[in-house]
């Protein structure tokens, strides 16, 4: 069982936001900006928060601790390896801030079952999500070596750890809606849509 302050919860937010056209992390989303619900989630897992951007003036009503890339200009793989890097814990639960429908149950589902492992991910339909996922800090000289080598593929290193893929089902959840992602207008639109349909069955849980 992994205690709560073994985790810090890293907001991943360094992208430029080109596709959107604007700070995609401070829309409004359901009554609120998109990244204030994200931190509400991953801090429904852990006390500890952590958020990397190049941007940190954007985000000071946060209150959250900024770190900017070490590596800059190498992706989400350059946010991950800063906050394993920065973080005084030996595991960050890494989450990209453009994921609306994340639930703390798979968060913390995930964080339970990380002793003996170095990642910890969820698979959907047969895909790796690496941008909603755990690592553990003995992650960095893998990390290290993709970045050094220009290879920015964040699952690159995968074959280099230990890896436990976790399938929604596994967690008891089942939502088809979990990963989606706003990276350009007509993504936020679609995902209004999503959750406003009567069928919606999201939660913070």
């Amino acid at each position: 069982m992994t205690d709560r302050d073994e985790v810090t919860g890293v907001i991943l937010a360094g992208g430029m936001s080109s596709r959107f056209g604007s700070n995609k992390a401070l829309s409004r989303f359901d009554g609120e900006r998109l990244i204030l619900r994200l931190c509400k989630r991953v801090g429904a897992v852990t006390d500890r928060m952590a958020l990397i951007t190049n941007t940190p003036e954007e985000y000071a009503f946060l209150n959250l601790d900024s770190r900017k890339d070490l590596v800059p200009r190498c992706g989400p793989i350059g946010g991950i390896y800063t906050a394993l890097k920065t973080a005084e814990t030996p595991l960050c639960l890494c989450v990209a801030c453009d994921m609306p429908f994340i639930r703390p149950a798979l968060l913390e589902y995930m964080v339970e079952r990380s002793p003996g492992y170095d990642v910890i991910v969820p698979v959907q339909d047969g895909r790796e999500e690496p941008l909603c996922a755990v690592y553990r800090n003995t992650c960095v000289p893998a990390i290290d070596n993709r970045i050094q080598a220009g290879k920015y593929r964040i699952t690159g290193f995968f074959n280099e750890v230990r890896v436990l893929r976790v399938a929604l089902e596994d967690a008891g959840i089942h939502d088809a809606d979990m990963f989606f992602n706003i990276n350009r207008p007509e993504d936020y639109d679609e995902a209004l849509k999503r959750l406003n349909r009567p069928e919606d069955r999201r939660s913070s849980q």
